[in-house]
């Protein structure tokens, strides 16, 4: 396997994005491997690494089609609906809890 390049934190050469910066530009890393990496040092613990891509390789992001974005609201929707009394709770059900906040309170009332 060969070595990449190692970079630190703001110091690698332009015409290189990691992942995120590539999205914010459109484009995804399209199955080409990794060019670089960058290092930022952290005090008491081993350091940050990002991976970096070649700008000129990248490719577009796919567009969402339609059955995309209809499996993406059916999954939303599930996260809001509540397991215990099965109502849309208005707003994401937080892990935390597992049922709306309603039902969550209002077991730990009977239970007292």
């Amino acid at each position: 396997m060969a070595t990449v390049p190692v970079y630190r934190w703001r110091l690698a050469p332009d015409g290189l994005a990691t992942r995120r910066q590539l999205r914010a530009r459109g484009l995804r890393p399209g199955g080409q491997d990794v060019a670089a990496q960058v290092e930022r040092p952290r005090r008491r613990r081993g350091p940050l690494v990002a991976y970096l891509y070649s700008i000129e390789q990248a490719k577009p992001v796919r567009p969402m089609t339609p059955a995309k974005w209809a499996a993406l609201a059916k999954a939303n929707a599930a996260r809001r609906i509540c397991p215990a009394c099965r109502r849309d709770a208005g707003y994401v059900i937080p892990p935390t809890l597992g049922t709306c906040a309603t039902c969550a309170f209002l077991s730990e009332q009977r239970a007292a």
